[in-house]
């Protein structure tokens, strides 16, 4: 006779995030498309395979497709459906190459600004004794001019760097270390309330009553229930990096002139702005919609890792 009454296997908590998750019709129409840019710039240049800084004169200031509905006139070349620059160069394939560049130097920056932000965090809202010599430091680098500040490392530290690792090497590790290091301080502060919060739960207190040793309180019981502030931080951190990447691009400080990001493409479009709109248009919907999209995200998890939401 076969037992009826077997238990089923517990149901991970993950697949409830994701339920609520994806009641959220904003962050997963944010989901996707990032998903679609992903992909568009990862495994588009496979497809289109086009290079992007080849010359080509006879082809120069070619115009999109979609003119073509509009004016019978327009100077189109089916083979180019983003157009070209003033140089011939193929815009799409750009737009690519450029958003590899803008979505690597987001998600490293990112990363980085997660590890300092949470390691500062932790330390300070778990040991008193360290607690008011960082927080003091936090506070100093919130009231440093950002923008300024990151200028000035660009303009002391390019040369070396460049010499040091090359020319795109150098720049990249440069602007990554620039927006990680000056992007931490809201990550630290939202991390340090809630492990202050958590020390203080009887949990913590029985662990820490048969004698659980620092490391492993962190890693093993305050970590993972600070998980769902540290992973909103994230989004909104790569939407920070993309703009920060993009604004330095657009001020001639980021790469060079021949390594396109959508920043660059958009900096290098503003002369000829009012001849060819979509040359704007182009890299500022990449940008928008990017920064958009990880926005929703960061909403729909803010909600779906909050156990008071989740259940209702």
């Amino acid at each position: 006779m076969t037992d009826t009454n077997m238990t089923a296997a517990p149901r991970s908590q993950w697949w409830d995030v994701w339920d609520q998750f994806k009641t959220h019709k904003g962050a997963v129409m944010g989901l996707g498309f990032l998903i679609f840019i992903t992909l568009f710039c990862m495994l588009g240049p496979v497809v289109w395979d086009v290079d992007p800084g080849k010359l080509n004169i006879r082809n120069k200031n070619l115009r999109p497709i979609i003119n073509a509905l509009w004016d019978a006139d327009a100077k189109v070349a089916w083979a180019n459906p983003m157009g070209t620059d003033n140089l011939g160069r193929d815009i799409m394939a750009n737009i690519m190459q450029g958003g590899r560049i803008s979505l690597a130097v987001g998600w490293t920056a990112m990363v980085l600004a997660l590890l300092i932000g949470t390691t500062i965090g932790v330390l300070a809202g778990y040991f008193r004794r360290f607690d008011g010599l960082l927080m003091r430091f936090t506070d100093l680098v919130l009231a440093l001019p950002l923008l300024p500040l990151l200028l000035v490392m660009m303009l002391l530290f390019r040369d070396p760097l460049r010499a040091a690792f090359g020319p795109e090497q150098g720049i990249f590790i440069l602007i990554v270390t620039g927006i990680g290091i000056t992007s931490w301080m809201q990550t630290a502060r939202i991390v340090r309330g809630d492990v202050m919060a958590l020390k203080e739960r009887e949990f913590v207190l029985a662990a820490r009553s048969i004698g659980t040793p620092a490391r492993r309180m962190i890693t093993r019981h305050l970590l993972p229930n600070v998980l769902s502030p540290i992973m909103v931080s994230a989004t909104l951190g790569l939407a920070t990096a993309i703009i920060t990447e993009s604004a330095l691009s657009f001020l001639g400080l980021g790469f060079p002139s021949d390594f396109p990001t959508w920043g660059k493409i958009l900096f290098d479009s503003v002369d000829r702005m009012t001849s060819f709109p979509e040359r704007v248009i182009w890299p500022g919907l990449a940008i928008s919609l990017t920064v958009l999209s990880v926005n929703y995200i960061g909403d729909g998890l803010r909600d779906a890792l909050d156990p008071r939401i989740r259940g209702l």
